[in-house]
C-alpha cells in the first residue's frame, strides 16, 4: 500500500521510540532498505511518521536501518494482508515493543477468529445443478433465484452466494413459501442476527478484558463456536413460539384468508 504525499499526510505523527537496531547491525540506508524488502522509501517513511517503524541508527547525518526493521516492514505487511488499519497496526507494534504481546501469540488469535463458522461457501453450478439444489425446476426459477437469492449468472454456468439458503429457498417454495418472501425473510434475520453478533462480540472482548478475569479470548470464541448456533435455535425457537402466540391471542390469526382445498 502506497503512502500518501506528505502534503496530503496533515501533520505527521513522529514515534518517540528509540531506534530497535544496535549500531553495528544497522548498515542499509533507506533506499537500500526499500530494495531489500520491496517497500518504497516513501512508504517507509510514512510508517515511521505514523510509529509503525522506529526511528533509524543515525550515524552523522545519515540514517541507517537493520535486520530489526527489515521484519518490522514484513510483520506491517502481514498485519495490512490482514485488513489492520494503520491506527490499529500502530496499537499492536506498541504493545508488541512494550513486551506486553508476543506476536506468534496475537497472529494465532488472529487466525482463530478468521476461522470459518458456516460451511457454505459460494459455488459455481450449471442449470441443472441450481435446480437441483433448489428442488424443483419450473418456469421462471432462474430469473427469480438471480433476483431474490443472490446468484449470478457467468456464462453457462451460475455463482450461487449461498448454496444453504438456495436450497432453504426451494424447501420453503415446497411448503407454499415464495422465493420473494423467503428472501425477504433471509434479510430479517441477517440484519437482526448481524446487530446481535455485534453485541456479543464486545461482550466477550469486555470479559475477557475485564481486569481480575482470567480467560482467554480465543477460549471464549472457541466456545461460542461450539455453543453459539445452539444457542441461536433454542432463542429463536422460544421467541417464535412467543410470536405466534401473541399472533393468536390478537385474533389476527384469524382474519388470515385460507386457502381453498381443490374438489376431488
Amino acid at each position: 500500500m502506497l503512502a500518501p504525499t506528505t502534503a496530503a499526510m496533515g501533520p505527521a505523527v513522529i514515534d518517540a521510540q528509540q531506534p530497535m537496531t544496535a549500531e553495528d547491525d544497522a548498515t542499509l540506508t533507506i533506499d537500500e532498505l526499500a530494495s531489500e524488502t520491496a517497500v518504497p522509501s516513501r512508504t517507509i517513511r510514512f510508517y515511521q511518521q505514523k510509529g509503525l517503524v522506529p526511528a533509524p541508527v543515525m550515524k552523522g547525518r545519515v540514517a541507517f536501518y537493520g535486520p530489526k526493521h527489515i521484519e518490522r516492514l514484513e510483520l506491517v505487511a502481514k498485519l495490512q494482508d490482514r485488513g489492520l488499519r494503520i491506527d490499529a497496526i500502530r496499537e499492536l507494534v506498541k504493545r508488541l515493543d512494550e513486551g506486553s504481546l508476543d506476536v506468534k501469540d496475537w497472529l494465532g488469535l488472529d487466525a482463530q477468529l478468521t476461522q470459518p463458522w458456516a460451511e457454505d461457501r459460494p459455488r459455481t453450478m450449471s442449470e441443472d445443478e441450481l435446480c437441483a439444489l433448489y428442488g424443483k425446476k419450473r418456469a421462471g426459477l432462474l430469473k427469480d433465484l438471480t433476483r431474490h437469492a443472490k446468484v449470478e449468472r457467468k456464462g453457462d454456468t451460475y455463482l450461487v452466494g449461498s448454496p444453504a439458503l438456495v436450497a432453504l429457498a426451494g424447501k420453503l417454495e415446497a411448503a407454499g413459501v415464495d422465493l420473494e418472501v423467503s428472501a425477504k425473510a433471509n434479510e430479517v434475520l441477517a440484519r437482526h442476527l448481524g446487530k446481535a453478533t455485534k453485541e456479543l462480540t464486545e461482550l466477550f472482548v469486555s470479559h475477557a478484558s475485564t481486569d481480575g478475569i482470567d480467560v482467554e479470548l480465543g477460549v471464549l470464541i472457541e466456545s461460542l463456536r461450539a455453543l453459539g448456533p445452539e444457542a441461536v435455535r433454542t432463542i429463536f425457537a422460544r421467541e417464535m413460539e412467543r410470536s405466534l402466540r401473541e399472533l393468536l391471542e390478537s385474533g389476527r390469526a384469524a382474519k388470515i384468508p385460507r386457502k381453498k382445498k381443490p374438489r376431488a
